[in-house]
């Protein structure tokens, strides 16, 4: 029965090795075509960054969603349809943020586990 699994566990690993020299090979090969081309104005998203982003969007969205329920609690407006639909999409961007926070800690927590 191991050895089964030992040649399940070996053509998994031949098949991550082909894949991991297929991606090697593609990225030299569009590192040696880029040196001939022009240089990208863009520079590269840090995850930071990336996050930093998805916290200010989901804090717009609450804002703009406060403000629509606050307009119609005032009676500056009538539109309680759309202030109650964007106050739940507001919720569910800030359930989807703390998710993608705590897969990243999940992560974190994993690599500080693994024995070096």
């Amino acid at each position: 029965m191991s050895n089964g699994f030992s040649s399940l566990i070996q053509a998994d690993l031949a098949s991550l090795t082909n894949a991991a020299q297929n991606l090697a090979d593609q990225h030299t090969q569009i590192a040696a075509a880029n040196q001939f081309g022009p240089q990208a104005a863009q520079p590269a998203a840090s995850f930071a960054q990336s996050m930093q982003n998805a916290i200010d969007g989901v804090n717009r969205q609450d804002a703009a969603a406060g403000q629509q329920m606050a307009d119609v609690d005032a009676g500056k407006s009538d539109d309680l349809v759309g202030a109650m639909l964007a106050s739940q999409e507001a919720g569910l961007s800030f359930s989807m943020l703390m998710q993608v926070r705590n897969k990243v800690m999940g992560g974190l927590d994993e690599l500080i586990k693994l024995p070096l």
